[in-house]
């Protein structure tokens, strides 16, 4: 069985949910405190043992910064050198430096299934993760390294899921699944954005995947499904009648990014989470109870 080492981050989104923000800057940018969201992202990655990493981003020009982030900046670390600010340095190096970043760009915006697709050079024959950059997972075992154990236990992709609460279905794809006393089990369908009454479960995929290569062979032929799109969801279905496909229930905390409740939500428990903040925020917090 391969090892996943290889990891494909999606973004490619206006992220219109945050104009005027996303005028000028990716949603992927947005600072949870003092670190732009991606790069919890990508921290996750490496911590799950991936060590390449493509960025799957845009024709606009905004996506540039993202670049920029995880690029060497030699004059800012020669001024922190100049003062003396050695933890500032070794901070922005390691950045820099903390996985091989790689980046493609999707000419036309045809939804997830097609940017996964805009890997298949990088990724080659082998299995691989996806991390969506909406959504940060805080928890003792990084999600993608639990889904990693997964798969390498059964061999076949793998889907990260989490209940919801039964009026958000209709905001993910939802899976069903075989009964099972374990938190991995056997999909038996997958449903994009399902009605409130269609839902086959509560169990909703948020942002993490491995993906094993067959699944190029279904994204090249996949149709335009959802929003006019090529939607991954249908790629996995139709890969399900050649091989079984499994949804594991990650541990974590998941934080949406890209709505402005969870963004806010994730600013508040990270800067409690903060020893040189959670005391005079929480403080700040009570005057406005």
């Amino acid at each position: 069985m391969k090892k996943i080492k290889k990891a494909v981050i999606p973004v490619a989104g206006f992220g219109t949910r945050f104009l005027p923000f996303t005028k000028a800057m990716p949603k992927e940018m947005l600072p949870i405190i003092d670190k732009p969201t991606i790069q919890y992202i990508v921290e996750e990655a490496v911590k799950s043992g991936i060590e390449d990493i493509l960025f799957v981003t845009a024709s606009h020009s905004n996506k540039r910064a993202i670049e920029d982030h995880f690029d060497h900046s030699e004059n800012l670390e020669n001024l922190l050198k100049s003062k003396g600010k050695d933890e500032f340095v070794k901070m922005i190096e390691g950045i820099s430096s903390m996985a091989n970043i790689h980046y493609i760009r999707q000419k036309e915006a045809k939804g997830l299934g097609h940017a996964i697709l805009c890997a298949k050079s990088f990724i080659g024959d082998e299995p691989f993760a996806v991390l969506l950059g909406d959504d940060v997972v805080i928890g003792d075992i990084p999600a993608t390294k639990q889904l990693i154990s997964a798969y390498e236990q059964v061999g076949y992709s793998i889907m990260g899921v989490q209940e919801v609460q039964s009026q958000d279905v209709s905001k993910y794809g939802v899976v069903a699944i075989e009964e099972s006393n374990s938190n991995l089990s056997k999909m038996n369908d997958f449903v994009e954005k399902p009605n409130i009454n269609e839902a086959p479960s509560n169990k909703a995929v948020l942002g993490r995947y491995i993906l094993t290569p067959l699944i190029f062979d279904y994204l090249q032929t996949q149709g335009k499904g959802s929003g006019n799109e090529i939607q991954l969801t249908d790629a996995v279905k139709r890969m399900m009648e050649k091989e079984p496909v499994y949804a594991l229930s990650f541990s974590g905390s998941r934080y949406d990014i890209g709505d402005k409740m969870g963004f806010l939500k994730a600013t508040v428990d990270f800067a409690l989470e903060r020893d040189e903040l959670k005391d005079e925020f929480l403080e700040f917090l009570r005057t406005k109870g």
